[in-house]
């Protein structure tokens, strides 16, 4: 079926190049019409993240796809986790009923595939990546810049499934925001609050400016099935932080940001006791302390860019992973992350064929990951050093664009250095059609990722994850290919995107179980290289805008994720080996649709929809043998309303109020009691909820 739609897809944008290089007339009415359309697709629009440097969304060399703040706020996002669903072949899954363990997938491919940036920079680390989707709240983001693949040189080898950089909030204007917003999960007696607040001073020359931002939440623990143990975790966090800069000279700018964030997490039953008082508990406590500081300077009469810039994320984590009141599961995990660099963009008016920018750079990360449980013996200290160089060219016009490049890293654990090569195809045959190729190679080093640094409680038991003595590295090549076109019908705006992926992993990292347990008692999953696996599919993405009242956009990702041989994945010799990778359905999508009633009151829909997926299911409560189970489909469907009261000039009053989930489609097979399988978890995260919420700003 998938090779019937790729075929048809290429031979649909073949048709379409051949048609609009055809009518290719510099001064068409189509084309006048189509300047309207640049800021309604934000086409215009600057973005960073495919090749770190300035460059307009429609002549960026790999495509990036832009979810702004104020679509975050438009689907009621209280954190990072809750918007990126919105974005063609991207997906948030929650993965433990006990402490919400989240990851988020692009193409197809799990988290520790894809690459989170904090304004370019690589600080989320393995420790990160378990909790920090939840981390990160909304407020403080102003776009998310997503780029499927692994498109570009710059960013690091293992962004083979994508990179998400997230782009904090600039101060622009003087402003002030200050939001509560309460949701009653279930509907029940379980709620979660959650308060932000806002502010931006510039001055008057714009040479100086600051915004302060800040998030309190606090979230119940809820249990849906009535059996005493939560499926979705209690939640406590609190953030305060800020992003300044100073215009030193007319061509120079420095850049400070720093935030604080303290998580307090809590699953299980007997949430209100010490964790060892409880039959199940996962409870961690995060303090986290993250800074970033960018110099740029434009010699050349800012013809040229040169920037040097050190980022650094410092977590401290209190954690318990135990079961049947052990007072032995007490744990702590101290996390570094330090990286620094410079980079160089130098324009060239003309080099060989035609105009380019040269982009040069150099970087070093290090990461310090100790993590102890005393009462289990485990001591896990992992010093990663990675330096790195890369180059990249891109010839570019305003038709074309031809971007070669590679990466060089060399990473402490492994012995030779890696040469990592990318290339892309821009193609604009007008300013209605853009096509792209793009190919690229990547790698995951042999190390502890997030999930490690998760204990799952299965069947009552602790299960730990090891890595193989022999584990090496995983390789990947990625190719992409992309057509995105714009229309205008009468009044209607129109915005059509076809892109097609595949990406061939070697000595592919896989799961599986160990027979007994080791010398503290626990389960033991072993990570060791599988034969491989390849992943492929299609991303459609469309949107419409009816008018300045009404518009709507949707898209939906089919693929297929496939071991290369089946893998063993149980302990039990019964239990057949998978071809199938797990948590990964070969349907899924979205849809936003926002409607303005009335000048001052709106109504938004929103919805994910969830194909089914092969998870695993282990022995505990609900089974007695290990099983793969194939899910039922979900559609996550929420609509919200809000008006807005203008009470002074500069005064504004929002209320919201809104259904998320409204067919509770749902989970309905969660494990029971203290045996149950903790990782038997998939679907949306929530089930029906009703919200509201107050915001006021100047």
């Amino acid at each position: 079926m998938y090779k019937r739609i790729y075929v048809a897809a290429v031979a649909v944008a073949i048709a379409a190049s051949a048609h609009a290089d055809k009518n290719a007339v510099p001064s068409s009415p189509a084309e006048s019409e189509l300047d309207s359309l640049m800021d309604v697709f934000m086409l215009d629009q600057v973005v960073v993240t495919s090749s770190k440097s300035e460059v307009k969304r429609r002549e960026s060399p790999s495509l990036v796809n832009v979810m702004t703040g104020k679509l975050l706020t438009t689907v009621g996002a209280c954190s990072l986790a809750d918007g990126l669903d919105f974005q063609p072949g991207v997906r948030v899954e929650n993965d433990c009923q006990n402490c919400g363990f989240t990851q988020v997938r692009i193409n197809g491919l799990d988290g520790h595939y894809s690459q989170i940036l904090m304004n370019s920079r690589p600080v989320f680390s393995a420790l990160t990546g378990v909790y920090g989707l939840e981390q990160i709240p909304a407020n403080m983001i102003d776009r998310i810049e997503v780029m499927r693949g692994g498109g570009s040189a710059l960013f690091g080898s293992s962004a083979i499934g994508g990179t998400i950089n997230i782009i904090t909030k600039d101060p622009r204007e003087n402003s002030a925001k200050i939001s509560h917003t309460l949701t009653s999960i279930g509907p029940s007696g379980s709620l979660d609050n959650n308060t932000t607040l806002n502010a931006s001073v510039v001055t008057d020359n714009d040479k100086a400016g600051i915004f302060i931002y800040g998030q309190s939440r606090y979230r119940d623990g809820y249990d849906h099935n009535g059996d005493g143990f939560t499926e979705i975790a209690q939640l406590k966090t609190q953030t305060l932080g800020a992003r300044t800069f100073l215009r030193t000279t007319e061509d120079s700018r420095l850049s400070v940001e720093y935030h604080n964030t303290h998580e307090y997490r809590r699953g299980g039953d007997q949430l209100d006791e010490p964790p060892h008082l409880a039959m199940i508990a996962e409870q961690v406590e995060h303090n986290i302390h993250a800074a970033e500081v960018t110099y740029d300077i434009w010699p050349r009469d800012r013809r040229d860019h040169v920037s040097v810039f050190s980022a650094m994320q410092a977590t401290k984590r209190k954690s318990y992973y135990g079961s049947d009141m052990d007072p032995d599961a007490y744990g702590r995990t101290s996390d570094l992350v330090v990286t620094a660099g410079t980079q160089w963009t130098h324009p060239i008016t003309h080099f060989l064929f035609m105009p380019s920018e040269l982009v040069a750079g150099l970087e070093y990360s290090y990461n310090r990951l100790h993590d102890v449980t005393i009462g289990y013996g485990h001591d896990l200290l992992q010093n990663v050093n990675i330096f790195s160089g890369y180059l990249q060219n891109e010839w570019r016009n305003e038709k074309w664009g031809f971007l070669v490049g590679a990466r060089l890293d060399k990473h402490s654990l492994i012995k030779n250095p890696i040469v990592s090569p990318r290339a892309n195809i821009r193609f604009n045959p007008s300013r209605s059609a853009n096509f792209r190729l793009s190919y690229s190679t990547g790698f995951r080093s042999p190390q502890a990722y997030d999930e490690d640094l998760h204990i799952a409680i299965v069947g009552g038991e602790r299960v730990v994850t090891v890595l193989a003595p022999d584990l090496k590295q995983e390789s990947s090549q990625s190719f992409s290919a992309s057509a995105d076109f714009y229309h205008t019908f009468g009044n209607v705006q129109t915005n059509l995107l076809i892109e097609g992926f595949f990406t061939d992993l070697r000595d592919v990292f896989a799961l599986r179980q160990l027979d007994g347990t080791d010398a503290q008692g626990n389960a033991v999953l072993e990570r060791y290289n599988g034969s491989g696996a390849r992943v492929f599919g299609l991303n459609l993405e469309a949107k419409a805008f009816f008018s300045s009242h009404f518009d709507v956009q949707a898209g939906v990702t089919l693929q297929r994720s496939r071991y290369k041989k089946p893998e063993v994945w149980s302990d039990n010799p019964d239990v057949p080996a998978e071809k199938r990778m797990f948590r990964t359905p070969d349907v899924y999508g979205y849809f936003t649709a926002n409607w303005e009633i009335l000048p001052k009151f709106r109504a938004i829909f929103t919805g994910t929809l969830t194909g089914p997926m092969t998870v695993q299911h282990l022995v505990g409560s609900g089974t007695d043998v290990d099983l793969a189970v194939r899910t039922q489909s979900f559609f996550d469907a929420s609509v919200k309303l809000a008006y807005c009261f203008k009470i002074f000039k500069k005064l504004d009053i929002d209320v919201t109020a809104g259904v998320s989930n409204i067919f509770n489609s749902y989970q309905r097979d969660f494990d029971t009691g203290s045996l149950r399988d903790s990782g038997y978890m998939y679907g949306p995260a929530l089930p029906r909820c009703l919200t509201c919420g107050v915001s006021l700003s100047i």
